[in-house]
């Protein structure tokens, strides 16, 4: 309580604009389950007339919205995570939009002309100051550069990271009040998930890192001319700026342009899973959120990539797990699901019986050819939910880039097939991972670790005999909650001594004292008795 008392002392004025905002909607639950309505100089409005028929899930979407860029962008990852949430939750949470109005010129401009240098008529040949975009970090802008390209100058906007470092800040602390006073709720990692939220948040808030990334992704397909990433002017960027060419494509979506433009779509979803699917399990660096905005269609059947903000890594063990995952759906293996399942998720204790007919039952309802990717992820997390399973952040990342870029490439064929479509890039990673080089890697990786363990055993074995002879032999068991109980045992103790003293005062040495006769001895002892009763009821309040 001190910890969240000074958090709060810290961040009062945005604190105190949270809890108005939360109660404001009728997000009390919330609130009180914090402990934020008890602290002292915070608001206590009553909801809105306007949102008390709603939903609870309405309001928190209305809330979330209201509070800003920070719990916009947790939303979104609560709404991409129906491992965590249930349908009811996710759907509303999937309306939450980045769309914010825009910030006037007069304050956006001379940020802009502190971050370049000059004026944006003189550093740009032309330049729009009515932005294209608004979104709640950044605003984006067109212009032309004196060598002719066309450009995109996206802007963060003013005054932003002081709000967001205050809000992270708070609901780290949240966070860990969540996962310290309901243990119920560990397993939804909640410091973990705001761990991962401040760091997809404060890159975001460094232009430099978006650059650096679009980079990081072009690399990959520079020997291809028809995967297509923006041109990067870095003499224009820093960490509030990021000037790159602008590509005139069209959205995946736009069903007129498309026919208009005499584009295959059929290819054009073949390309954009391939290069997706290649970022991910080749590379193990993908675009985290493929939507037909950051995702485009360019003449010769091209796919143009947009807004790098935010991408997923995945290490060289969960493309291998994803592998396994792929074959144990093809082969409607519930076993083996299930197997991957409780590896990606750590779970030590769970329902095996439940978790076994809920594998088996998600292969039968997903034995049809051919699958819907989406649907099969979707189901799969909510399979994990439904048994007190969570994801890993970096799978969970994956999965909505996945559930995301399915979606749009069904919009461009509705026959698509991913798992199909899949099955080149697929191949091209097993052969990567399982090449003659690969497991001769491996190989020799496993003989370097057994061969150093191998040369410790003798002296591990030698020190067992020695302490074994010595009677020295230790074992130590932790058991968990332990120190609960005797920080309880503690008190208790310590409560029964305090009682004593007081009873033995009261029983035995007041008398004595007012057979004595002597005021000042009187008046010592009903101050110890009056503080020992006072200490005794402390102490009691605290159990």
């Amino acid at each position: 309580m001190l910890k969240t008392a000074f958090v709060a002392a810290r961040d009062r004025q945005r604190l105190s604009e949270i809890a108005s905002i939360l109660i404001g909607f009728g997000v009390t639950r919330v609130v009180d389950r914090l402990g934020l309505r008890y602290l002292p100089l915070l608001p206590r409005r009553r909801p809105r007339l306007d949102v008390t028929r709603l939903s609870e899930p309405e309001r928190l979407r209305r809330a979330i919205e209201a509070l800003g860029p920070t719990f916009i962008k947790f939303g979104q990852v609560l709404a991409s995570r129906p491992d965590l949430l249930s349908p009811t939750w996710t759907e509303e949470l999937q309306k939450l939009h980045s769309q914010v109005v825009p910030v006037p010129w007069e304050q956006i401009g001379p940020q802009l002309e502190q971050d370049i240098g000059a004026p944006p008529n003189e550093v740009f040949a032309e330049f729009d100051m009515n932005p294209i975009a608004s979104a709640s970090i950044a605003q984006v802008y067109r212009a032309r550069l004196h060598s002719g390209e066309d450009v995109i100058v996206k802007v963060l906007r003013p005054n932003l990271r002081k709000i967001i470092e205050a809000d992270l800040r708070l609901m780290a602390h949240g966070a860990r009040i969540v996962e310290n006073e309901w243990p119920d709720m560990a397993r939804y990692q909640p410091r973990e998930q705001m761990r991962h939220l401040a760091d997809g948040l404060n890159g975001e808030l460094d232009l430099l890192n978006e650059a650096r990334n679009c980079e990081l992704l072009a690399q990959i397909f520079e020997d291809r001319d028809d995967i297509v990433f923006p041109k990067i002017h870095w003499e224009y960027c820093s960490e509030r700026v990021l000037v790159q060419d602008f590509i005139h494509g069209i959205p995946p979506n736009d069903e007129a342009a498309l026919r208009a433009a005499g584009l295959d779509k059929k290819l054009l979803a073949q390309k954009g899973t391939d290069a997706f699917l290649q970022m991910a399990l080749i590379e193990g660096v993908f675009h985290a959120d493929p939507h037909p905005g950051n995702m485009l269609a360019l003449p010769g059947n091209r796919i143009g990539f947009i807004d790098f903000g935010i991408i997923g890594r995945l290490s060289q063990r969960r493309r291998s797990q994803l592998l396994v995952l792929i074959g144990a759906m093809l082969k409607q293996d519930a076993d083996g699901l299930m197997a991957v399942l409780l590896d990606w998720t750590g779970t030590s204790n769970p329902d095996l019986t439940r978790l076994q007919v809920s594998a088996t039952s998600f292969v039968e309802s997903h034995s049809s050819i051919p699958l819907n990717l989406g649907l099969v992820l979707t189901d799969f997390m909510n399979m994990a939910r439904e048994n007190d399973l969570a994801m890993p952040t970096d799978l969970a990342i994956l999965f909505k880039g996945l559930v995301t870029a399915d979606g749009v490439m069904r919009h461009l064929d509705p026959d698509f097939d991913l798992f199909a479509a899949a099955g080149p890039t697929v191949k091209a990673s097993m052969q990567t991972q399982f090449s003659l080089g690969a497991l001769k890697q491996k190989a020799e990786a496993l003989g370097v670790g057994l061969y150093g363990a191998a040369s410790e055993l003798p002296t591990l074995i030698h020190l067992m005999l020695v302490r074994l002879k010595q009677g020295r032999v230790t074992v130590e068991i932790e058991i968990k909650g332990l120190d609960k109980v005797t920080r309880g045992i503690e008190r208790a103790a310590a409560r029964v001594a305090v009682a004593l003293v007081v009873a033995a005062f009261a029983t035995q040495l007041a008398p004595r004292l007012i057979d004595m006769g002597t005021p000042v001895f009187i008046s010592i002892g009903l101050v110890i008795f009056i503080l020992g009763i006072g200490w005794l009821v402390l102490l009691m309040r605290n159990k």
